[in-house]
């Protein structure tokens, strides 16, 4: 008689990151998107006042 053992730790720990790496993508993505909204709220003269213009707030959001 023979015993087939049927390990299920190779898909679990498959999962494991993509799902982690999958969170850190929304949760960057959301930074981004978060800094972009503050950042257009304010006027030029306060933009000025902080070194950058309206073009420079994609670039900033996405270094975020």
């Amino acid at each position: 008689m023979s015993a087939v053992e049927m390990s299920h730790s190779r898909a679990a720990g498959g999962f494991g990151p993509v799902f982690v790496r999958v969170t850190a993508m929304v949760s960057a993505w959301n930074d981004a998107r978060i800094t972009r909204r503050e950042l257009n709220r304010l006027t030029d003269r306060e933009l000025s006042d902080i070194g950058l213009t309206r073009s420079d707030i994609e670039r900033v959001a996405r270094s975020v």
